[in-house]
């Protein structure tokens, strides 16, 4: 059988003010492209996963043949995509189907809205695809394809069983990093999250004997790889993380990944991680002010609690050496006009050397969605090209939509032009470096 895989990989935003303004904006197109570049690990592991005794193409969708071409070659496709492309995927699928070509849509969206998924494909999965893919296949081969495979009907699937990703099937001249998963889930319940832990209600951690057999496999293609770890939150178990990053300085590989800001309380970890070659670390602050992030942690309000410790905390990752890329969520309910001078002037006295700043977004199957649905806040329900993060489709509860608009491009202006991002780094290698080189001494 000849199977394709498609990703529907690349960044997408409707709002064209923004979207010319972000191609003169160092941040913006860092990040961008970063990723846009991005390969589909889920469909990469289910290639992994997959009989040799069939043929696999993957496929970026950007770079795929005609579909006429396709058509006629594949026994079967399988589309993997996020929500803000996913009526991109809706349409290949159906241009698919009307050739002849059975189709499988999987994903977070699929997963969230599984109805609305399946007017579009001849089957769907639900879930984890590991649990469901060789039993679909056997299913197709029969000539008895069922519309639905999930695997939330199913024992719960455990990481040890994972395959190696199918890293081979990738043109590595395309990427600038590869993703390689050591957990799935997260044990905190942010409201807006729209992650793995969609996915599983529990938080699920890989063997660290496999985590280091798919780093050397992507180090026989790529021998200097970018990892970066394709984790919702890293370092919840640090005693799996310090007996898998000693292993890892072996392998002499840069990484990126994303956590929480409790790794801050830990200086035997942050030594281990930039020894072992971490790079960035991503992390959620979602506001520099009190007003928003209470309550934007379901479970245990963690998020209010760290929000004293912030400055401190990126200051002291920062002297490891390990830059941190401090993420803003703008239009959080309680946020006024002022959060933007309040992003500014903390990213300024935080010497943060990176920032992000997206638009509070309201993803399908999410707390958040079902809560301003409620609320009659949605501005445009079930329109999920706008689910891009730098697209507002929500009405914010303590300004207008053109205050939080306005605001978003004018602070994106401040804090991505070219004299403040050289000062952010400039400031990181004149302090931050030489501190790290001064305690490896």
């Amino acid at each position: 059988m000849n199977l394709g895989l498609i990703a529907m990989s690349g960044v997408r935003c409707c709002d064209n003010e923004l979207l010319d303004m972000g191609l003169t904006l160092p941040g913006f197109v860092e990040r961008s492209t970063t990723i846009a570049s991005l390969p589909s690990l889920g469909l990469l592991t289910l290639a992994g996963m997959t009989s040799d005794k069939h043929s696999i193409d993957y496929f970026e969708v950007d770079d795929l043949p005609s579909e006429d071409d396709l058509a006629d070659h594949l026994d079967l496709v399988a589309i993997s995509s996020f929500t803000a492309r996913i009526q991109d995927a809706y349409k290949l699928a159906d241009q698919f189907r009307q050739r002849g070509t059975p189709v499988v849509l999987g994903g977070l969206h699929v997963t969230a809205l599984p109805d609305e998924a399946a007017q579009h494909a001849d089957s769907i999965m639900i879930g984890e695809g590991e649990a469901v893919w060789n039993e679909l296949l056997e299913d197709h081969e029969a000539e008895n394809l069922q519309p639905r495979y999930s695997s939330f009907d199913r024992p719960n699937f455990n990481l040890a069983s994972a395959p190696m990703p199918a890293f081979e099937l990738l043109d590595i001249s395309k990427y600038n990093r590869l993703t390689v998963q050591t957990s799935r889930g997260c044990p905190l319940k942010c409201e807006f999250c729209a992650a793995s832990i969609l996915l599983t209600p529990h938080y699920k951690q890989k063997p660290a004997e496999q985590v280091l057999a798919e780093i050397d496999r992507i180090q026989e293609i790529w021998p200097r790889p970018f990892i970066e770890f394709a984790d919702d939150n890293s370092f919840i178990n640090r005693r799996y993380w310090k007996e898998l990053l000693p292993e890892l300085k072996k392998r002499r590989v840069k990484w990126f990944t994303e956590t929480d800001l409790s790794i801050h309380e830990d200086e035997e970890l942050l030594r281990l991680m930039r020894s072992s070659g971490c790079a960035q670390v991503l992390i959620g602050l979602e506001s520099p002010v009190e007003a928003g992030l209470q309550g934007i942690e379901l479970k245990n309000d963690r998020k209010i609690q760290w929000w004293p410790d912030y400055i401190e905390a990126i200051k002291r990752i920062q002297s490891h050496g390990i830059r941190v890329n401090g993420c803003f969520v703008l239009g959080l309910d309680g946020h006024t006009p002022d959060i933007f001078d309040q992003v500014y002037d903390f990213v300024v006295e935080s010497e943060l050397y990176d920032v992000q700043i997206t638009y509070q977004t309201p993803f399908p199957g999410t707390p958040l969605y079902d809560r301003l649905l409620k609320e009659n806040r949605l501005l445009y329900p079930g329109n999920w090209d706008r689910c891009t993060l730098f697209d507002i489709n929500f009405q914010p509860s303590h300004m207008t939509v053109e205050e939080l608009r306005t605001g978003f491009y004018e602070l994106s202006n401040r804090l991505y032009n070219d004299e403040l991002t050289k000062w952010r780094r400039d400031i990181f290698k004149q302090k931050y470096l030489r501190a790290s080189k001064h305690r490896s001494n």
